[in-house]
C-alpha cells in the first residue's frame, strides 16, 4: 500500500515538473522569438502565432538597441509548421517599419507557400517590405489605427550611379509590386502610382495609408483586431481549406 502511494506521489511530482518545464520553454519561446502555440480545447485547434516586429534583419546584424525580426529564426520555424501534423493554422502579427528587402520577401514567399491556413493582423504599422508580408497570408486584417507606407526601394550606403544600378533597383521594385498584386486585390498601376506619389511624404516619394484606406485600395482584406483574426482562422481550419 505504501509503495503504491509512493509511486503515485512520484508520478504527481514528475507531472508537475513536466508542466513547469513546458511552461518555462513556452515563456522562453515567447521572449526569444515572439512565438507561441495557442491551444483551444473547445474547438480542438492548435494555432501557431508568429510575431514580426521592429526591423526585418537580413544578412547584417543590427545594433542591440534595435527591435528586430531575424529571418534565420522565422524561416526554419515556418518549415517546422508546414511539416507538423499538430499545427492547424498560423496567425502572423505584424508591427514593423520594414527592413531588409531580400529577407522580407523570403519570409513573405515562405508564408504564401504554406499549405496550412494563414491570417495576418497589422498592429501599429506594416511599412515598406512589411506590405508584402501582410498580404502573404490567405486573409489579412488591420486595426483601425494601423498604417502602411508604400514607397520605392531604397539602398543604404554608397550607391554607384550607373544604369546597371538603377536597373537592378527597378527589378527588385518590380518583384515587390508583383508579389503584392498577386496576393491582394489592388491593380499594378494603382500600386505603382501610390509608390511613386510625391505629395504625401516630405522630400520623398511614397504613400501613407490608414487602416481603412488599405482596405479600400484592396491591399488588406478587412479592418479588424485579434478577435476577428482568430475567428477567421478558426473558420478556415474548420472548413479545411484556404480562402
Amino acid at each position: 500500500m505504501r509503495e503504491e502511494v509512493k509511486q503515485e506521489n512520484q508520478s504527481l511530482v514528475e507531472k508537475e515538473n513536466t508542466k513547469r518545464e513546458n511552461e518555462k520553454l513556452r515563456d522562453e519561446k515567447i521572449s526569444e522569438y515572439g512565438q507561441v502555440t495557442l491551444e483551444n480545447e473547445e474547438t480542438n485547434t492548435k494555432i501557431q502565432l508568429i510575431s514580426i516586429i521592429g526591423e526585418i534583419e537580413g544578412h547584417e546584424n543590427l545594433g542591440s538597441a534595435n527591435k528586430t525580426t531575424k529571418y534565420e529564426h522565422i524561416l526554419p520555424q515556418l518549415a517546422i509548421i508546414e511539416d507538423s501534423k499538430e499545427v492547424d493554422g498560423v496567425l502572423i502579427i505584424l508591427n514593423t517599419v520594414g527592413g531588409d528587402v531580400e529577407a522580407g520577401l523570403a519570409i513573405a514567399e515562405m508564408i504564401a507557400s504554406l499549405s496550412k491556413p494563414t491570417v495576418s493582423l497589422v498592429l501599429g504599422g506594416s511599412h515598406s517590405i512589411g506590405v508584402p508580408l501582410a498580404v502573404s497570408a490567405d486573409y489579412s486584417f488591420i486595426v483601425p489605427s494601423g498604417t502602411m507606407i508604400v514607397h520605392p526601394v531604397r539602398m543604404n550606403g554608397m550607391v554607384i550611379g550607373v544604369t546597371q544600378t538603377f536597373t537592378y533597383l527597378e527589378q527588385i521594385q518590380d518583384r515587390i509590386l508583383g508579389f503584392i498584386v498577386e496576393h491582394s486585390e489592388i491593380s499594378y498601376d494603382e500600386l505603382k502610382s501610390l509608390m511613386l506619389d510625391t505629395k504625401q511624404l516630405v522630400k520623398d516619394v511614397g504613400s501613407i495609408l490608414s487602416g481603412t484606406e488599405t482596405v479600400e485600395k484592396g491591399i488588406i482584406n478587412e479592418v479588424g483586431g485579434i478577435k476577428e483574426a482568430l475567428n477567421m482562422l478558426k473558420k478556415m481550419i474548420k472548413k479545411g481549406s484556404k480562402i
